[in-house]
């Protein structure tokens, strides 16, 4: 999995044939997985100036979700 610069998240992976994404979270160290998220969304997380508030604004709460 991707690591990426966040204050709130250390890892982040698309798997576009199933659109999920997977997201590792700093101060947990949880992985949890995204379901039904489109590209875009992952394209837009991954080039924002901050993957935290992207992640808050567009994700988060809006895609059925489980722990890994």
């Amino acid at each position: 999995m991707p690591f990426v610069q966040s204050s709130v998240l250390t890892a982040v992976r698309y798997d576009a044939a199933t659109r999920t994404l997977t997201a590792t979270f700093r101060a947990s160290g949880r992985t949890y997985v995204y379901e039904n998220v489109p590209q875009e969304l992952y394209d837009g997380l991954i080039f924002s100036d901050s993957l935290g508030a992207y992640f808050n604004t567009h994700i988060r709460d809006r895609f059925r979700f489980h722990e890994a």
